[in-house]
């Protein structure tokens, strides 16, 4: 049954491989259920948030392991979820009661349009139209992206007043432990262990249980510093949903037509061009796109993606979107649907052992989004730099911006706006393609957008 559902020999993998794949998909998205509450739990109920965001992700990642048959998990889309609930609600809706509601109404809106565009296969001619040059230089930016996420997430990597960025207190428990966590992966890898990446990442949780046992790693959550051992106080807790689930304001939006759409085109083009990178860089390390660079069953991929937005605004959580920790579990071998079905039960059983997957910390995943960061930063080898100018630059510029402004939406958009320039001021106009074109507006009213601070 499950060959037939999955095609897991034509995919060169078996039932073991995907499993495991889907575990260690999960366990580095986990995050997610216990920062989404954090950040939405400002303007609305935490604990609806937690099992909202629970259960969209497990709708829409089924749907994407059933549906499109790809490793790829989904969830509450980090950046949008702060745009949610800083930008939207506490911003632009601060004077409003319950603005969240106004919110809601526009991530529906924005899932029902996705939807459309999924039935009109247009994010699936943008992930075609994108030269191939750019799609490589799309997954090694998204590559270093990741691995900034869990240098981060371990305090390898800090903030700084001086230099921006710095090194971390290399005395720090987190630091320590995320580092011998990647090396137990790199050297497992090295022997070819199979689910290397979740034994390093279930390591990492151990010692680092230790250390707060020893006293090394010191509890004090107004730090952010949580304890690692699991308590089950409140794991049995389901009555937040009543306060998240269907609360929409079609009033507000119909009477202010002109900034709800306006609140409504943000999250589409962040979540559009999110996706279509997470989607490009996962699907190129999994070796699933073809021969001329191109996606089989994308429309499905996007139709997962659209879909749990829709529900995800029904239950009560911010937009719903492709995950690139996905590339954790393709890493390990993942590369069906089999994996994705995998990470949405384990999305389900969060719901009641909730506090097992969010007492692992960041800095235990950590280890596993640097080691992945490390293989998907590989696809520059497939960088063509000598060819053509405009390849080169937009390259560069996708790689270099989707870092540095930490958004592959950022990374994207001056990878094509430069590629289309270039390509008209060196006379190959005639090398842009419509879809291309298409594109480049979509970028250029963003830009403008910016600019006018319409948004």
């Amino acid at each position: 049954m499950l060959e037939k559902q999955f095609k897991l020999k034509e995919n060169g993998t078996n039932v073991k491989t995907e499993i495991l794949a889907g575990i260690t998909t999960f366990l580095s998205m986990a995050y997610i259920l216990a920062v989404n509450p954090n950040i939405l739990g400002k303007v609305m109920n935490a604990n609806g948030v937690f099992l909202a965001t629970a259960l969209a992700s497990a709708v829409a990642t089924f749907i994407m392991g059933f549906f499109a048959n790809y490793p790829i998990a989904l969830s509450a889309g980090m950046g949008l979820n702060a745009y949610f609930a800083f930008t939207v609600c506490m911003g632009e809706l601060g004077d409003e009661p319950e603005p969240f509601r106004i919110a809601l109404t526009a991530v529906l809106v924005e899932g029902i349009i996705f939807i459309l565009m999924s039935f009109f296969k247009v994010r699936e001619s943008i992930v075609t139209g994108i030269p191939q040059n750019l799609k490589f230089a799309i997954t090694t930016g998204i590559g270093l992206f990741i691995a900034l996420i869990g240098l981060l997430g371990a305090d390898i990597v800090v903030a700084d007043d001086s230099t921006t960025i710095a090194l971390g207190n290399l005395k720090s428990p987190t630091v320590v432990l995320a580092l011998v966590g990647f090396i137990i992966i790199a050297v497992l890898a090295h022997y070819g262990v199979k689910g290397a990446v979740l034994i390093g990442i279930l390591s990492t949780w151990v010692l680092g249980m230790v250390a707060e046992l020893i006293g090394w790693y010191e509890v004090d959550p107004e730090a952010g510093f949580n304890s690692l051992v699991p308590s089950f106080t409140n794991a049995f807790n389901f009555s937040g949903i009543g306060e998240t689930a269907f609360k929409f304001n079609f009033t507000w939006a119909a009477e202010h037509i002109v900034r709800f759409l306006a609140i409504v085109f943000s999250f589409l083009f962040v979540d559009l061009f999110d996706t279509v990178g997470t989607v490009v860089g996962v699907a190129d390390k999994a070796n699933l796109l073809d021969e001329e660079g191109k996606l089989p069953r994308a429309g499905r991929v996007f139709t997962a993606d659209a879909v749990g937005t829709t529900i995800g605004a029904c239950l009560g959580t911010s937009t719903v979107t492709s995950f690139v920790e996905s590339s954790t579990g393709v890493a390990v071998g993942g590369r069906t649907g089999l994996a994705a079905c995998t990470t949405g039960i384990l999305f389900l059983v969060s719901m009641v052992l909730s506090p097992i997957f969010l007492a692992i910390p960041s800095f235990a995943t950590a280890p596993a989004l640097i080691y992945v960061g490390m293989l998907m930063f590989s696809s520059c080898k497939k960088i063509d730099f000598d060819h053509d100018m405009a390849d080169t630059v937009s390259s560069y510029l996708a790689i270099i911006m989707m870092l540095l402004t930490y958004s592959i939406a950022n990374g994207i958009m001056f990878g094509v706006l430069s590629w289309v320039i270039v390509k008209v001021f060196t006379r190959k106009a005639k090398d842009v393609s419509p879809i291309m074109s298409f594109i480049f507006a979509l970028f250029v009213l963003r830009v403008v957008a910016l600019v006018t601070n319409f948004m």
